[in-house]
């Protein structure tokens, strides 16, 4: 198993010096997608792009309650760039916005994804807290295991291909659909050498809530997602993330994967993801 998805590395020397405030990383095996071995699956983008909102003027005062990651292409394994800007400042709300690009054979680079996140000013609201029912059995209830395997039919068995063999896996009982619900954790850091944040954790993982919500087979379909939006209601603690997801596949080539989130303590929010439905030729 690699020691990360990324390591951060300098600005090639063939890349334009006037393009931006971007940090520069190397994708390694462990990013690879189980659609295809020459583009990452979309979870470490998805944290990559988290971390750069995270890092752009942060402020204590504020938290992230809204997060929309895009996919605009496939997001190749060559020299991978992020930069973020706040949009929209405020004292109360604010608007980050970033966007990954990956260094294309001719050295230029191309937008292949992008994220935006609301924050909102932190307030005591816990007294009208309310929400749904912990995800049980919590994650360090049963034995946790490399990747996602299913004997019982109730799921893919996507084995431990590519990403998916760097996540630790908890299964749980699902309320969503027919599939179980699933505790994630990345088993490795996001970037290497720096200990990666729960919102870094939770979106390495939460791009997987389209795989799991779901009995079609990858043998006779295809179902990649062009998004991902998840509404968060609290702020997440640790880095397991509990996803009961469901797909609905309609029958004009595109359907869509809602996903209760849950921690170890409880609800903290939902995703949506749009997926794109294809026959396997």
């Amino acid at each position: 198993m690699e020691n990360s998805y990324y390591e951060p590395i300098d600005a090639p020397s063939d890349a334009a010096r006037d393009e931006g405030d971007f940090e520069y990383f190397r994708p390694t095996e462990a990013t690879l997608s189980v659609w295809s071995p020459t583009m990452q699956h979309g979870g470490p983008p998805s944290a990559l792009l988290m971390r750069s909102l995270l890092r752009c003027q942060p402020d204590p005062a504020q938290h992230f309650t809204r997060v929309t990651t895009e996919i605009l292409g496939p997001v190749g394994l060559g020299v991978n760039r992020v930069a973020a800007r706040v949009a929209r400042p405020g004292r109360q709300i604010s608007l980050v916005e970033t966007e990954l690009q990956v260094q294309q054979a001719d050295g230029t680079f191309r937008a292949a994804a992008r994220s935006v996140g609301w924050r909102l000013r932190v307030a005591d609201t816990a007294e009208i807290a309310n929400g749904p029912d912990p995800l049980t059995p919590g994650p360090d209830e049963s034995k946790a295991v490399i990747g996602f395997s299913d004997d019982n039919g109730e799921a893919v068995d996507w084995g431990t291909l590519g990403f998916i063999g760097t996540i630790e896996t908890v299964r749980a009982e699902g309320r969503n659909g027919s599939t179980p619900a699933v505790w994630l954790r990345p088993a490795i850091p996001l970037v290497d050498d720096e200990k990666t944040e729960d919102l870094e954790s939770m979106f390495t993982v939460i791009d997987v809530a389209n795989g799991l919500g779901t009995r079609l087979r990858p043998n006779r379909w295809t179902w990649m997602n062009t998004d991902t939006t998840v509404h968060l209601t609290r702020v997440p603690n640790g880095p397991w993330v509990g996803i009961d997801a469901h797909m609905i596949a309609g029958p004009d080539g595109f359907g869509s994967t809602f996903a209760d989130l849950y921690d170890a303590s409880g609800h903290i929010g939902r995703s949506a993801q749009t997926v794109m439905l294809s026959a396997v030729q």
